[in-house]
């Protein structure tokens, strides 16, 4: 946890997940870490109380004071701001109540999320994924890590990676079992060939493509995909380019979300928003403003009218 503070601002580290997900035992083992022995001292602010309590003698010797929050409405800036001026940290870790909306929480205006990791345990996710996706992506929406832990005996990992990734596309993403962290997934368990002369992106399979293109764009740079997509155009696009994509549900009905990388083509300024193609383009690694950074951009070889596709994308 060492992102640059600006002076004047107080910053905080979240962690999340739900119960018995692992929070208190990551956060123990950070405070624990030389690179946390900072000036000044920690506020903890708990919102929830699980099995493993923190040990005194750490949080004596990391200056960290506890303070435990039972509900919800405590979130608040004006009783957040009371308890700065009543501890007085130079920082701030929140452990997060997995049942509660983290898109609830409000921060006084001089609190910072720095930095925002999520604890997963895999033994329970897809009980939570079935009966609370709203609750587990308002957690996973704004993390930079998502530590998966407990995959002992887990199954297609991957399949979990898309879901979560589907949820917030930026995110790092590490699954971990008893030996420590777990490698990646390999191209023999993608549902197509990466290495064919043009790799045909069955509509099933378009979210596993659209996440593990993102993920690993280094696997498709100078290869030629073909899928069928939805346009969509802006007046922000330069000439000649559209977003060809398609609509998936991340967490529920109402969160829907277009999928899809721009791409350049001659058929582009014939296109109108809505209209469903059949792209076939080679991809490219390169700078593009909506991406903040490098990511992939097609460059087509044909652009053709097509059927559209009903169903939503799924992620495997």
């Amino acid at each position: 946890m060492g992102p640059t503070i600006d002076d004047g601002v107080m910053p905080v580290f979240l962690i999340n997940g739900f119960l018995e997900a692992g929070k208190t035992e990551f956060l123990s083992f950070t405070m624990e870490q030389d690179y946390f022995q900072a000036e000044g001292k920690t506020l903890l602010i708990v919102c929830e109380e699980g099995e493993n309590e923190y040990d005194e003698e750490l949080l004596k010797k990391t200056r960290t004071s506890v303070v435990y929050v039972d509900s919800l409405e405590e979130m608040n800036p004006e009783r957040l701001t009371e308890l700065e001026l009543l501890h007085n940290p130079e920082r701030v870790l929140i452990e997060w109540n997995g049942m509660w909306n983290q898109d609830d929480l409000k921060l006084p205006n001089d609190w910072n999320l720095y930095q925002q990791i999520t604890i997963v345990d895999m033994t329970t996710f897809d009980l939570y994924a079935k009966n609370m996706k709203s609750l587990l992506a308002a957690m996973v929406r704004n993390s930079e890590l998502i530590i998966c832990n407990r995959c002992d005996g887990i199954e297609d990992l991957d399949r979990y990676k898309r879901l979560l990734k589907s949820m917030n596309t930026k995110c790092e993403i590490v699954f971990e079992d008893e030996n420590g962290e777990i490698n990646e997934i390999s191209e023999e368990d993608l549902p197509y060939d990466v290495n064919a002369p043009v790799i045909e992106i069955k509509p099933e399979d378009y979210g596993i493509w659209y996440i593990d293109c993102m993920d690993k764009p280094d696997r498709y740079v100078g290869k030629v995909v073909e899928f069928t997509g939805m346009v969509l155009k802006s007046p922000n696009f330069p000439k000649n380019y559209f977003v060809p994509g398609r609509m998936a549900m991340t967490c529920c009905a109402e969160d829907m979300t277009f999928l899809g990388y721009i791409c350049k083509a001659k058929e582009a300024k014939n296109l109108e928003t809505k209209q469903w193609v059949k792209v076939r383009a080679r991809v490219e690694l390169e700078f593009w403003q909506d991406y903040d950074g490098k990511g992939p951009v097609l460059y087509a070889e044909s652009v053709e009218p097509a059927q559209p596709i009903k169903d939503v994308v799924q992620f495997g």
